[in-house]
């Protein structure tokens, strides 16, 4: 029996690969480092804080899926908040790296590109500054599997202000900030049904750098 073909992955492994081997956010004499976004202390401790908080909310512990997980600095303080956490990224050298810096028994690091591949089960999905990178395309095709997490935790950088939400960019290093848009799954094309909503931390970064907000959706 011939093997099944696997789908033709986007140009985004590629791009999201190079960031990390030209070091395009930075370094800080690691192999992989995913820039001051999970690494500045006045950017991630608010958002620790407050994961934290919802995490513990619950008598029986959840599974979480972190859909991007990255060099991982931010999400190895919440994996003793879960039942099971699950942490994905597109970068196989990076999840290969990770697999060997970060060792829990309810830890598991797997190697997916969220837009093509099935995603995990879990109670809930967070995806902290991953959907701004992405082309319109690629976010549409991750919303479509949302629906299967009662909870998701959404991190976007944003305009300050009034902006127009969701102008399409090409997949990479780069947002949708210099459009002066950001994203609103809530909002057209994606129109992502959701039963509840509640914002979780919201970042001023200041000089017209704009904000870093984090927000609960409550699927179902």
């Amino acid at each position: 029996m011939k093997e099944k073909k696997t789908k033709k992955p986007w140009p985004t492994k590629a791009a999201m690969e190079q960031v990390y081997k030209m070091n395009l956010w930075g370094s800080n004499e690691t192999d992989f480092y995913s820039g001051i976004g999970s690494h500045d202390p006045k950017i991630t401790h608010p958002y620790i804080t407050a994961l934290t908080s919802f995490l513990t909310s619950f008598k029986i512990p959840l599974t979480v899926c972190d859909l991007g997980c990255g060099d991982f600095n931010v999400g190895k303080q919440l994996v003793k908040y879960t039942k099971k956490y699950i942490a994905t990224d597109i970068v196989t050298d990076l999840i290969t790296h990770n697999k060997k810096t970060f060792t829990k028994e309810n830890l598991e690091f797997l190697c997916l590109d969220i837009a093509i591949d099935a995603l995990p089960p879990a109670d809930c999905a967070i995806l902290r500054q991953v959907l701004q990178h992405l082309s319109n395309t690629e976010v549409q095709n991750i919303v479509n599997k949302l629906s299967a997490y009662k909870y998701v935790i959404l991190t976007e950088h944003i305009p300050q202000g009034d902006f127009t939400p969701n102008k399409d960019i090409i997949s990479g290093q780069g947002i949708r900030l210099k459009k002066q848009s950001g994203l609103n799954l809530l909002a057209s094309p994606f129109n992502f049904k959701v039963k509840g909503e509640k914002q979780l931390a919201s970042i001023d970064l200041n000089n017209g750098k704009g904000v870093i907000i984090t927000t609960l959706y409550t699927v179902f």
